[in-house]
């Protein structure tokens, strides 16, 4: 008889500590914008050898948290910066031209702040927009691996008096390795959509380091497993409130990631630019002396450019929108700031392949040596620009202005 070794469950990573120190509180968008620059400047240092060895930036995100940047769309009722989203997607560009794992890390942390603004009551804005202010990080565990559809939850909790108990499992958990806290997106006896938002030590919630794709790798978007958590009540967040009536908070969601697209895409042609002036040589029969005098190369990168600033320009009116909306969040201002993030999804999607492409047609093949790591901007912009499908972008664009039919409403729209 063969004796079989026992099967060992997946070990997971221990949590990191809540902040020793408060978080710095930005004052202002300018300020907002002077941090960022200050932040990216130093988590570049590091990035290509984080992406190349898959390593943890904790140093990288901690500096990032206590900076102020991850509390900027606390509204100033509760002390926060309340900037504007115009401000904030530039914030996200700009990290995420860095680093664009760190851009994305941001992204469901900023977009739970900005739920807990539409759906909590004024007792629970207070409790977990000051967890915020102090430094503490929101991860997320929503989607799951195995279901049919994006929006459909397997993961559900049971109501006991002043908690909850939670019970499911979880992919695409970006940013939880590194969070204190984890948003778990859990449904009650109803069938409705909450955040359930646990202590990343709690017992019962394992957070797996087996996220294995080949871009956006330092997101350690890996499994989450929930077994029978407990969650205080007022840490149970009505979710599916922020879609209920209008608000702009599936723009939100979204117009994060079109930021990280747009921060992937100006990383490309800024590498292309500097490879090119210094490493690349001219083509045998140009006659040039320098590869950045090929007037082919001119020109694509003339419409490479071009395309970004295109990319930029709906992504900030994208912001303003929805920053229109948030004051008046009427069907129509949320539709349109729908709109116009969804033309913004599409451009960003498409400067970001194909700049990360052509880098390696401009620069040549000396660009692919495994030295320069430059194809990790191609890997993280195929792998992030698959959220959310264009192909639906368009259709939705098209049935919006040739049929008057608002987008559909939800966190992926």
């Amino acid at each position: 008889m063969t004796v079989h070794e026992p099967i060992k469950a997946p070990e997971g990573v221990p949590g990191l500590p809540r902040p020793s120190t408060p978080a710095h509180v930005i004052k202002s968008d300018a300020e907002a914008i002077e941090v960022a620059h200050k932040v990216a400047a130093e988590i570049l240092k590091g990035a290509s050898d984080r992406d190349q060895n898959r390593t943890l930036p904790v140093a990288e995100i901690d500096l990032y948290s206590q900076s102020g940047l991850w509390s900027i769309n606390v509204p100033k009722a509760f002390g926060g910066p309340e900037v504007s989203y115009k401000t904030l997607v530039k914030v996200i560009e700009i990290i995420s031209a860095a680093d664009p794992s760190i851009g994305q890390i941001t992204q469901n942390h900023l977009g739970i702040v900005a739920a807990i603004r539409t759906v909590s009551d004024e007792a629970q804005q207070a409790l977990l927009f000051g967890e915020v202010l102090a430094g503490v990080r929101l991860g997320n565990a929503f989607s799951e691996f195995g279901s049919k559809r994006a929006a459909d939850f397997e993961t559900s909790f049971t109501d006991h008096g002043d908690h909850v108990i939670v019970t499911g499992k979880k992919f695409y958990s970006s940013g939880a390795i590194l969070a204190q806290l984890v948003p778990i997106v859990a449904t009650d006896d109803q069938g409705r959509a909450w955040y359930v938002i646990a202590d990343r030590n709690a017992p019962g919630l394992t957070v797996i380091n087996d996220w294995s794709s080949f871009g956006q790798r330092t997101t350690f978007s890996g499994t989450v497993i929930i077994d029978q958590v407990k969650v205080p009540k007022d840490h149970v967040v009505p979710g599916y409130k922020g879609y209920e009536k209008p608000s702009a908070d599936g723009a939100i969601f979204q117009i994060i990631q079109v930021a990280v697209d747009t921060g992937i895409a100006r990383a490309a042609i800024d590498d292309t630019i500097q490879f090119v002036k210094t490493k690349s040589r001219p083509w045998i029969d140009s006659g040039l002396e320098k590869a950045s005098d090929d007037p082919y190369t001119i020109q694509a990168v003339g419409r490479l450019t071009l395309r970004l600033h295109a990319a930029q320009a709906l992504l900030y009116q994208a912001a303003e929108a929805i920053d229109d909306a948030l004051v008046q969040p009427t069907a129509d201002k949320v539709a349109w700031a729908q709109i116009v993030t969804a033309e913004a999804k599409v451009l960003s999607t498409e400067i970001a392949l194909e700049a990360t492409n052509v880098l390696f047609e401009l620069a040549g093949t000396r660009a692919t040596l495994a030295e320069h790591n430059l194809d990790r901007h191609w890997r993280n912009a195929r792998t992030h620009t698959l959220h959310d499908p264009v192909r639906w972008k368009y259709a939705i664009l098209g049935n919006y202005f040739l049929n008057d039919v608002k987008p559909p409403f939800h966190a992926w729209s």
